[in-house]
């Protein structure tokens, strides 16, 4: 299992919490790449619905992650 930031991009605006299944079929039926639907059916499932991404994928960069400054702008 591998992700990416334009694989996870495609979970962004699935419906939080979400379980494994649930997932699944948002992948499925967005149109999310045969990678994304991989990787998910991949993990491991523990009965807990996934809170949002960074359970998925701990890695995940978030906007502290970049070195802007919205105040600049």
């Amino acid at each position: 299992m591998y992700w990416t930031l334009e694989l996870a991009s495609y979970l962004e605006d699935a419906p939080w919490p979400a379980s494994k299944d649930e997932l699944i079929d948002y992948a499925i039926r967005t149109g999310a790449p045969l990678e994304v639907v991989e990787n998910l059916q991949e993990l491991e499932e523990e009965g807990d619905n996934f809170e949002n991404i960074e359970d998925i994928w701990p890695d995940y960069p978030t906007k502290e992650d970049f070195f802007f400054n919205e105040d600049e702008y």
